[in-house]
């Protein structure tokens, strides 16, 4: 382990990632037509669901292996700010009563944006896939 920084940053991928797995896997074990049905009552397209679910699943088992770590980061940013102002913000921070907050969203969302920033390289299958390609593009550019 190179440090502290990559240690942690592991931390949060691990978390972030089975997290979303979890969430995803729910809305397919709940019944997905139960989430395009929601998504429909709340002005969204309901096969917007389908894409949703999905990328919770596979992000997440992404995140977890540490493959393409930015950019499912990057996608899930993108889901969290869309179920922030779509549905959580109106409830408030803690909720309503009726509804969650959207305290949790922010959390993955901010844990969303550092991967995405920094990248996570430990115990990440990205430095094995794309070993060589780094290495051939660092002799290019001398």
């Amino acid at each position: 382990m190179e440090n502290k920084y990559e240690l942690s940053t592991f931390i949060l991928r691990l978390v972030l990632g089975i997290s979303f797995f979890i969430h995803g896997a729910a809305k397919f074990q709940g019944g997905i037509e139960n989430t395009v049905g929601w998504f429909g009552s709340i002005g969204l397209p309901g096969l917007l669901a389908y894409g949703v679910a999905l990328i919770e699943v596979a992000g997440g088992i992404a995140l977890v292996l540490g493959l393409f770590t930015r950019v499912v980061s990057g996608l899930f940013v993108l889901l969290m700010a869309g179920a922030i102002i779509k549905v959580k913000l109106a409830a408030g921070f803690l909720g309503n009563g009726q509804m969650a907050g959207y305290e949790l969203d922010l959390a993955f969302l901010a844990m969303a944006v550092s991967i995405a920033i920094t990248g996570s390289k430990a115990y990440a299958l990205d430095s094995f896939v794309f070993k060589g390609e780094k290495a051939g593009k660092a002799h290019s550019a001398h």
